[in-house]
């Protein structure tokens, strides 16, 4: 036996243990489940059982592609401005309320699209405030006396994810522009360059990269979107899978044109990617000075004050002052059973989706840092996916796989014992958990890998030289040391599930309602004094997610 021989048998031994550890085997796991339902939406398009994709081709597929690339760009456009002008406001100067709209900038997060949507209706449609006013006010006896825009419509529908989703561009915009050195303000000052000037040529193209990834993030919860949509009466791709699979009765041509979302998706990272992919920053000075706020004064400060305020206006006070106003005088649907249930099934099923995607972002992090297979490595990144792929296309993934197995384990052992089951998967909130751990697994992970990759190897090799198995160096060396940052992760993935959709729309059990789809369903029905009280408890969970990441951002 030669020397190599002798040297690769250790080796290839020690790589077998490593593929072969529990750690690596369930991290892979972890992996492949997080995947799935992405694999299972390419399979289903690519074998349908009734040919569909010529007929949407034809007929309906042009029209929901072109007003989604249009709500898109349309929305990316809005929150790039105003998130960005805010930011740079916000970052570089300070006038009146500036303090304070630090953190009101990012209270709209707190309300979905589809609360704002069904507020900005109630307020401005015929029998609302604003037209019941001007008809008092001029005299005006009915609609046929005046011209008031329409409300359910693309602009509206641009309007309200507009002021919905602008703070993702605002807060990423803003951190760049913090950390932005104040030499290159001075050398372009000392040039000549005004405000205008030093905001186009030095700030912006600096802050570029977090923009375009903000607003990649915005235009991503864009083509998510349902409630707002399906209000407005925009027919857009998501609204196309529900038709097509609700009504028509095609889970085909639904997964078809989920393919065509992800390849809107995929191509939009790839563009965002590509964009600046040769740009490179660096901090040329050894001590990094902030670029100092300027006063403002005057009308200028005015203005800025003015500047800030609208967005928060629209994004929160108007939904928010609605809802409320709603909510306070619901009296006895505060009691109702309808809402007791929802509110139960949210506690539940988002709680236990948080926790089972935490766990499972531990598990597959520190078992990827223990491992030293490669692929379970190259499989950690393309978990974050399902982050970008909307909750409709994770429903279509989900659950045409989950039936055909939730089926043949009920005739199995129907066959066996004689006893009918029933739907045990897909019959229950157990798709509903799993969608909800597919679609928010990477806030977890991200969190998780962050967070453990702050702590000094050391620590853990001194815990495992002393005795220490890895599940106790996990315990008591890391889990300490990460725990607030697991719990910021848990509380955001709790919110997230309480805000998602069109996943439970199309996931839950039979007279199986949530917060988010009781008030989706009763705004639907014109009742928005019954959805109000649902849709503010919705509001209060995402008031405590923004709290958190203001604490976290200051």
């Amino acid at each position: 036996m030669t020397d190599a021989q002798v040297t690769l048998r250790p080796t290839r031994r020690r790589r077998l243990r490593a593929l072969l550890d529990p750690w690596s085997i369930g991290a892979a796991l972890i992996a492949v489940i997080v995947l799935a339902p992405i694999l299972s939406v390419f399979w289903k398009a690519l074998s349908p059982k009734e040919p569909i994709w010529a007929h949407l081709v034809s007929t309906t597929l042009p029209r929901y592609l072109g007003n989604s690339l249009m709500l898109m760009l349309s929305v990316g456009l809005v929150t790039g401005i105003v998130g960005t002008a805010t930011a740079w406001m916000s970052a570089r100067y300070e006038f009146p309320l500036r303090r304070a709209l630090d953190t009101l900038l990012l209270l709209p997060l707190a309300i979905p699209a589809y609360i704002g949507a069904y507020a900005l209706v109630d307020f401005l449609e015929y029998a609302g405030p604003i037209q019941s006013g001007l008809r008092q006010l001029f005299g005006w006896n009915d609609a046929r006396d005046y011209w008031f825009p329409e409300i359910r419509s693309m602009g509206a529908a641009i309007i309200v994810l507009s002021a919905a989703l602008y703070p993702y561009v605002y807060l990423l915009s803003r951190a760049a522009f913090r950390e932005q050195s104040a030499s290159a303000d001075e050398v372009a000052r000392s040039l000549g360059a005004g405000p205008f000037a030093r905001f186009w040529r030095i700030g912006l193209p600096m802050a570029r990269p977090a923009i375009a990834a903000a607003i990649s993030i915005v235009m991503m919860e864009t083509v998510n979107d349902f409630g707002t949509v399906d209000f407005f009466a925009v027919q857009t791709l998501t609204t196309g899978i529900f038709s097509v699979w609700l009504q028509s009765y095609n889970p085909g041509g639904a997964a078809q044109i989920a393919c065509v979302i992800l390849a809107l998706v995929l191509a939009l990272v790839l563009v965002e990617k590509t964009s600046r992919r040769r740009l490179r920053f660096y901090a040329l000075s050894r001590r990094h000075r902030p670029v100092p706020r300027r006063q403002l004064s005057g009308w200028r400060a005015g203005l800025a004050t003015a500047g800030c305020l609208v967005p928060f206006l629209l994004g929160f006070v108007l939904p928010g002052g609605v809802i409320l106003s709603h909510a306070l005088s619901a009296g006895d649907g505060w009691l109702d059973p309808g809402l007791m249930a929802a509110l139960r099934h949210t506690l539940t099923i988002c709680g236990a989706a948080a926790v089972v995607t935490l766990l499972a972002a531990i598990f597959l992090v520190y078992g990827v840092r223990l491992s030293g297979a490669a692929l379970p490595r190259l499989l950690l990144p393309v978990t974050t996916i399902g982050y970008a792929a909307p909750g409709a296309v994770l429903a279509v993934g989900i659950l045409i796989p989950l039936a055909a197995l939730d089926n043949r384990v009920a005739d199995g052992i129907l066959a066996l014992t004689g006893f009918d089951p029933g739907l045990m998967l897909t019959g229950t909130a157990f798709a509903v958990v799993l969608a909800y751990c597919v679609r928010f697994f990477a806030i977890a992970q991200g969190a998780t890998d962050g967070a453990m990759g702050r702590v000094p190897p050391a620590l853990g090799m001194a815990a495992r030289s002393l005795g220490r198995s890895r599940a106790q160096v996990l315990r008591s060396v890391y889990f300490p040391l990460i725990r607030g940052t697991l719990a910021s992760a848990l509380l955001l993935v709790f919110v997230d599930s309480v805000k998602e959709l069109p996943a439970t729309l199309l996931l839950r059990p039979f007279n199986y309602d949530t917060l988010a789809t009781r008030v989706f369903e009763k705004a639907s029905l014109e009742q928005l004094g019954q959805a109000a009280p649902a849709a503010l408890l919705v509001i209060g969970v995402g008031l405590a997610a923004v709290a958190l990441l203001a604490r976290t951002n200051r």
